[in-house]
């Protein structure tokens, strides 16, 4: 019995040294969160090829969001355009040319496309918050191509964090006919606990390291000066009721299938859902690239909008 009550003892403690040890990781990663490391170059060399494969024209781009940060990026016009503008949205730790391969068959359908670099990524100031402002940036870029460019169709193309962003860019920029997602999480909350799950299962993140997230969540709000449970795609499909492609993979233990399938439950406009059998994170175009390709362009046939 004395041995049974050591035991729970110990295991009590080495929690409770564990939950202490989360919630110190927690507040030490918060204010890091909002400035991701940029974790690959720009792709300047692939990206001429790319351009130069498709008979594309690049031309700078940069705005200024309405609270004065400047964001960096380029226009790209295929040799043929067809008069529809598709916006890319990068993932995080990324830039402008993490979209490449979906510039580069969207380029060769006719579509123009603005690369944009994100807040606190590449050659854009500021701090990340995964939608809250960035959300507003692109009303702010969408206003600029307008005003420069003859605009008939414009859409919305994101992977990972930048899926996040377009969708609930959407939700506040009526100009955006449809958006395709891949791998976006359904709240910046929810997906706390699959970074701290390891990429091993969410249920440690939402038990044994959950105050990690908590901590983490805390300094955020603190830090960044916003609510991060506001933060969240899955709210931002039940506001406005655009067309929606998502787009998850089965062996993604980053952002996995269920975050997409919770926005499509929520989604109020047409909403399609692909889950690609085989695809890790950010994956799909390379486990299926025609079939990529296809859905995408058909997508985007399919929900002209209002020009």
């Amino acid at each position: 019995m004395r041995r049974l009550t050591f035991v729970a003892i110990v295991v009590v403690v080495a929690l409770a040294l564990l939950s202490a040890v989360s919630g110190y990781i927690g507040n030490a990663i918060g204010p890091g969160v909002l400035h991701p490391a940029n974790l690959n170059p720009e792709r300047v060399d692939e990206a001429e090829q790319a351009f130069n494969r498709t008979g594309a024209t690049k031309t700078d781009l940069t705005v200024r969001a309405n609270d004065g940060v400047e964001l960096r990026g380029w226009k790209v016009v295929p040799a043929s355009p067809n008069g529809d503008w598709v916006l890319l949205f990068h993932g995080v730790s990324d830039n402008r040319t993490g979209d490449l391969g979906h510039a580069e068959f969207l380029l060769r359908h006719g579509y123009s496309v603005v690369m944009m670099d994100s807040r606190a990524h590449g050659k854009s100031g500021d701090m990340a918050t995964y939608g809250w402002k960035e959300r507003y940036d692109t009303v702010a870029i969408t206003d600029a191509l307008y005003t420069t460019e003859k605009v008939r169709h414009l859409y919305a193309h994101g992977v990972s964090m930048g899926a996040a962003i377009a969708l609930q860019s959407a939700a506040v920029e009526p100009r955006l006919a449809a958006v395709s997602a891949e791998d976006p999480f359904a709240n910046l909350r929810e997906v706390t606990y699959d970074y701290a799950g390891l990429d091993v299962s969410p249920f440690l993140g939402k038990t044994l390291f959950r105050p990690a997230s908590i901590f983490a969540m805390r300094a955020v709000a603190l830090t960044g000066g916003f609510n991060p449970d506001e933060v969240s795609p899955e709210k931002a499909v039940a506001l406005r009721p655009f067309p929606v492609l998502l787009i998850c993979g089965t062996n993604d233990h980053r952002i996995p299938c269920r975050h997409a399938e919770a926005i499509y439950n929520a989604a109020m406009g047409p909403k399609e859902l692909w889950i690609v059998q085989g695809a890790g994170h950010a994956s799909a175009l390379g486990q299926a690239p025609a079939e990529y390709e296809n859905r995408v362009v058909s997508f985007f046939e399919k929900y002209p909008g209002t020009p």
